[in-house]
């Protein structure tokens, strides 16, 4: 086995297990501790790559701003130390079966698609290559992804001040 298969292998099982960690604790600043080596985890595999831009804004965009905002929410609720409520079987099964859609529908989309060979030179991977193909509605342009992930940021700030909100005690 080369070195270079043991990296990739070491960077992956970074990220998947501290992936599944963050799901399945039930304590929340663990979770966005987890959260935080999955992320770094994902952006070695770009550096491994050899795509340094796309492993520095990975870096920067989630790592330093999504966790940031995350960790930051987590302690203005000043819940770090407590433990999350256990959840109901019912919510473990949907995610169970929501996770095991999404995993069927991914590889049913990778079975029927067709990858070609191209005989293309590749595109040198610079900020103003990647600028273009990412902005770029023709064919070969990332335009549609770019904005899904601008959704996804989207998402991620509102789970932010929702977490952040403290909720009213219960009165009994």
């Amino acid at each position: 086995m080369k070195g270079a298969t043991i990296i990739f292998y070491l960077l992956a099982a970074l990220t998947l297990v501290c992936g599944v960690l963050s799901v399945t604790t039930r304590q929340i600043f663990r979770a966005a501790i987890y959260l935080l080596f999955s992320l770094i985890g994902i952006a070695g595999l770009y550096f491994w790559m050899d795509y340094q831009f796309i492993a520095a804004v990975q870096i920067v965009v989630y790592v330093g701003g999504i966790v940031v905002l995350i960790i930051f929410s987590i302690f203005l609720t000043q819940q770090a130390g407590e433990k999350l409520p256990k959840q109901k079987l019912g919510r473990k099964i949907f995610s169970a079966l929501a996770v095991f859609c999404a995993f069927a529908l991914a590889m049913l989309q990778l079975y029927q698609h067709t990858f070609y060979e191209t005989a293309e030179e590749p595109v040198p991977a610079t900020v103003a290559n990647i600028g273009h193909r990412m902005l770029s509605v023709k064919e070969g342009g990332y335009a549609l992804p770019f904005e899904v992930v601008s959704i996804l940021l989207l998402a991620a700030l509102i789970g932010c001040i929702v977490i952040a909100l403290r909720s009213k005690p219960e009165t009994t």
